[in-house]
């Protein structure tokens, strides 16, 4: 038999909500100190939701973060059929009851995002953490830097036969996992904890959203869009396992990727790194040294040429309004995430490329 709750008595869903709203508070006064984050959550709380999350899911041999987007989509569309029907029909009482069990389930699933990754975003900057912080450049080392990524992918790319650039044995994934581990010899800032990366069931999908890869912090998978050129997927994969190792930061994961691949021995993925390096420098001085711009483009080998040509097109594919809805959508994610480049912070990896190549080359 049930009980009858008093007329002023505060429902247990309420109850829930203020709780949860509680220690989102407290989580949010974490995130405004970058040293106490980075003590107590990178280096302690996410190391071990690493070693719990990480053996269950990679039981699956699939992608759990393909269903859980799934069923979470489903779980939202289902839910806003009920709020218009409720709301239609006046039944005021279960559209309170709806509304209320909404708040709980984000208050939760905005708890579990930033509790198994999340809180990353707000660690102090690679820059400080990988003692990188001078970054003053001039103009003409990013070109000296930038001559020598095309020259180091026109070598590697003249080295590739059609069978290894094909990779038709995706032995990428074995690669990058390899590569991203060995960066923990640079730095114990890229300590690994049970690696795994995996194949998304719903590459279409993202292909259309102008997504290459994506890391699901609620199941802690790496994956990777499998439709996407094979000389594109062993720098994403390092990207996205880059994620993983506990990188929030777009810009950060692409450095961290870049160093992983180009430190690598297997010929494709230092390819796919350094044409991925000539991607965002070229871009760098497209929009700021034109002449140099058209010097440089001058002097990428016709094979890199070709893949450029090759990669437009497939992207040009699935372009459409999908595409650009989400990349509306991720640039408010990532403002809202310390990144208030959006978007941009992909390109903003040049700061730490160039800190890298200088106290490593001696370049200037």
């Amino acid at each position: 038999m049930q009980k009858r709750t008093g007329k002023g008595k505060m429902p247990r869903a309420a109850k829930t909500a203020l709780i949860l709203l509680a220690v989102i508070l407290a989580l949010v006064l974490l995130m405004q100190s970058p040293s106490l984050t980075e003590q107590l959550y990178s280096n302690g709380i996410y190391h071990l939701f690493c070693w719990v999350l990480r053996p269950l899911t990679c039981i699956f041999p699939f992608s759990l973060g393909d269903v859980f987007y799934v069923v979470l989509i489903l779980y939202i569309m289902v839910g806003i059929v009920h709020f218009f029907r409720y709301l239609f029909t006046k039944r005021h009482a279960e559209l309170r009851k709806l509304l209320l069990k909404g708040v709980v389930v984000f208050e939760l699933a905005w708890l579990a995002f930033y509790c198994f990754w999340g809180m990353n975003y707000y660690r102090p900057a690679a820059a400080e953490l990988l003692d990188l912080k001078d970054t003053s450049y001039r103009m003409e080392d990013v070109v000296k830097v930038t001559s020598l990524i095309i020259d180091s992918a026109n070598a590697c790319r003249a080295q590739l036969t059609p069978a290894e650039l094909a990779d038709k044995d995706n032995n990428f994934y074995n690669t990058s996992l390899v590569a991203v581990k060995n960066l923990s010899a640079i730095s114990p800032k890229f300590q690994t904890i049970l690696p795994r990366l995996k194949p998304s069931m719903i590459s279409l999908i993202i292909s259309y959203m102008g997504t290459s890869g994506y890391y699901n912090p609620f199941t802690s998978e790496a994956q990777i869009n499998t439709l996407m050129p094979s000389f594109e997927k062993p720098f994403v994969a390092c990207h996205e396992l880059s994620h993983q190792t506990g990188w929030g930061r777009e810009d950060e994961a692409n450095f961290a990727g870049y160093l992983a691949g180009t430190q690598s021995n297997d010929k494709l993925l230092r390819y796919s790194s350094y044409y991925a390096g000539i991607e965002e420098f070229m871009r760098y001085l497209r929009l700021r040294d034109t002449i140099a711009h058209k010097v440089l483009v001058k002097r990428i080998s016709p094979l890199v040429i070709l893949d450029f040509k090759a990669d437009s097109a497939h992207w040009a594919k699935y372009q459409g309004n999908a595409s650009m809805v989400s990349g509306l959508f991720y640039d408010r994610f990532l403002k809202m995430n310390n990144q208030p480049h959006g978007l941009h912070t992909y390109n903003r990896m040049i700061r730490l490329t160039m800190a890298w190549y200088r106290r490593r080359y001696h370049i200037w």
